[in-house]
């Protein structure tokens, strides 16, 4: 199946320029690693940056160039990707480690990472403020879409700099959209991605405590909803995760505590009201704070349990 584009003239999709050859690729975690070998795959000379040096090693034996810094990395790469924690973590290696002065005059620096709309467009002005061009391009579909490389990608930069990554975001997405020409703008359609995603999965864990707390059994009721007017994608990957003592950790809780305070600082900086949001914070939050952090993110149903004295 082709990849899916929005936005992109047609003149563009019949006229592609020519591949960039060279990517430093910052960011060799769950997610990060086999969206880089994705790339090596295609055909792209791919340099990794990462501090577990099993992850940079792991990415050499895919057929990576073995590098020893950011810098060394980035010298004379035509895109500097970076799929790493945090907004912080991405000023660290541009800045810090000196990714962005080794790039060449005119690369593109691609910030995958889901980070605040303002933090983005801090950082792009910086990026656009050396000579080189930034795309904003958050990603979703988690550990399952990187593998497979069916990503789906929200890039925010002019039509001409969309263009040119194509064939890069075609190696490791299937659903990829051009969402609007300025910094931020992918930023903030991943945060409302994000804002539904972890109110889902809160609401899930809220139905299923209602019915444990009167007895019901939650595999006859995931049954049932999952064929009703009430299912969801959520509940149907979720929701069977919610029933095991230990599930298999696809997204940690960590993740939601993140991203759900991302989404509610940019609902302060937009003075936009997010009460559903602010409660399924709460809730993810509680869940790590008693040290379930790292459980995968199905488990804020350990709350209502807590909550409301069920098993």
């Amino acid at each position: 199946m082709a990849p899916e584009h929005r936005g992109l003239p047609r003149s563009w999709q019949i006229k592609r320029k020519i591949m960039m050859k060279t990517i430093a690729f910052a960011g060799l975690g769950a997610m990060g690693l086999p969206m880089a070998k994705n790339l090596i795959t295609c055909g792209f000379r791919v340099r990794g940056i990462d501090l577990n040096p099993k992850a940079l090693e792991a990415l050499v034996t895919a057929g990576a160039e073995p590098v020893t810094s950011a810098a060394e990395a980035a010298s004379g790469a035509d895109v500097l990707m970076l799929m790493v924690v945090n907004a912080t973590q991405a000023e660290q290696v541009l800045f810090t480690a000196d990714a962005l002065a080794a790039m060449n005059d005119g690369g593109t620096v691609c910030l995958m990472a889901t980070c605040p709309p303002g933090g983005v467009e801090r950082i792009a002005e910086q990026v656009t403020a050396s000579g080189r061009r930034f795309v904003d391009a958050p990603v979703s579909g988690g550990v399952a879409g990187a593998t497979a490389a069916s990503l789906t990608i929200m890039a925010a930069c002019d039509t001409d700099t969309y263009a040119d990554l194509l064939p890069v975001f075609e190696a490791i997405g299937q659903r990829i959209f051009h969402v609007g020409d300025k910094p931020g703008q992918g930023a903030v359609v991943k945060t409302v991605n994000q804002l539904l995603c972890g109110v889902h999965i809160a609401v899930v864990a809220e139905a299923f405590a209602l019915a444990a707390k009167v007895g019901v059994d939650l595999e006859v009721l995931l049954e049932i909803m999952g064929g009703s007017s009430a299912s969801s994608w959520m509940l149907k990957d979720r929701g069977p995760r919610m029933l095991e003592a230990d599930p298999e950790v696809t997204s940690a809780v960590d993740i939601f505590v993140k991203d759900l305070g991302i989404v509610l600082d940019t609902g302060r900086e937009t003075q936009t009201a997010l009460p559903l949001a602010a409660v399924a914070h709460q809730l993810f939050l509680s869940t790590s704070g008693r040290g379930d952090g790292r459980a995968d993110d199905s488990q804020v149903i350990r709350s209502y349990h807590l909550l409301n004295g069920t098993d």
